[in-house]
């Protein structure tokens, strides 16, 4: 994997890649001062898109099998559902381990819940109930939206191991070349979350036990979905992973109870489901590869006959 994750950049690649890594790093902490940098960074996480598509490439293998569409499907279902259980433990761990941030997360979401379920109807000037729609679906839609940017974060972490084992692989020529080069993966892995955790904190300024907490929470949130970008080999089930848990937390925050475990439920039903088709299908195929091989053996001794 690592030979293809560093196989040769294009000038344009690599100034790209700094773009969607130190670039986006630099639009977070600016949108503590500025409403436009937050705009740009979402302009960046759409443009990084394209970015991705230059890159994903490099996490297959050149003679690996292209996976079947139940395979990919597989692939999603078991990464959220991985993902759904390692952050429900997270969760639990953060919240026993950083009660200050946890106080201080609780507290915003409840704040902007109580924001969303706002009713205007109290004050003297009302709004008309086709504008109320419309600002209701604001409010809806820009979460999803900005959700679904979110996912998009997967091309900034699969740049920067890309942009880290390039690094070590310059600094470290001789132990690249002796082919230990796990350990290079393993320290792009770790440094990749532990920037993702501090990247969820540039936005505001915060009491250092907040900020703390938020980083080791996040990383840790960082490493799932690295540990998942690697698993699967595959860019895009992570993005679809990481903007569809985005999703239905903020659903379940804010709009609907329980969406979180409710998709995850949906999800092992389709999970199950497909596992035993895939199942039945690799019996099939495997019963015919022994009759194949059979009436070959068979032929083989006519023959010899």
């Amino acid at each position: 994997m690592t030979t293809n994750l560093t196989s040769p950049i294009s000038k344009k690649l690599f100034f790209s890649i700094l773009v969607v890594t130190v670039g986006a790093e630099v639009l977070l902490y600016l949108t503590r001062y500025s409403g436009l940098a937050g705009t740009l960074y979402d302009a960046l996480m759409v443009s990084s898109f394209f970015i991705g598509w230059k890159l994903y490439r490099r996490l297959g293998s050149p003679e690996g099998k292209a996976k079947t569409k139940r395979q990919l499907m597989l692939q999603f279902t078991g990464a959220f559902l991985i993902f759904f259980l390692g952050s429900t433990v997270n969760n639990v761990y953060s919240a026993n381990t950083f009660q200050d941030f946890n106080v201080h997360y609780e507290q915003y979401v409840q704040d902007y819940a109580e924001m969303q379920a706002y009713d205007p109807g109290d004050e003297q000037t009302t709004t008309e109930p086709v504008w109320a729609f419309f600002e209701k679906v604001d409010l809806v839609g820009y979460d999803i939206f900005a959700d679904t940017l979110a996912g998009l974060e997967e091309v900034w972490r699969l740049a920067y191991i890309i942009l880290f084992l390039v690094i070590g692989k310059k600094i470290f020529p001789k132990r690249w070349e002796s082919g230990r080069r796990d350990i290079f993966l393993i320290a792009a892995l770790f440094l990749t979350s532990i920037l993702f955790g501090i990247d969820h904190t540039l936005g505001a300024a915060q009491p250092w036990p907040i900020k703390i907490g938020a980083i080791v929470t996040f990383a840790n949130m960082g490493l799932l979905f690295g540990l998942i970008l690697l698993w699967t080999r595959n860019l895009w089930v992570t993005v679809l992973v990481h903007s569809l848990y985005d999703i239905t937390a903020t659903l379940s925050w804010y709009y609907v109870e329980y969406a979180v475990e409710l998709f995850a439920l949906a999800v092992f039903v389709v999970h199950l489901f497909l596992f035993t088709l895939e199942k039945v299908n690799q019996r099939r195929l495997n019963r015919e590869m022994e009759t194949i091989e059979l009436q070959q053996t068979t032929e083989v001794f006519q023959n010899a006959e």
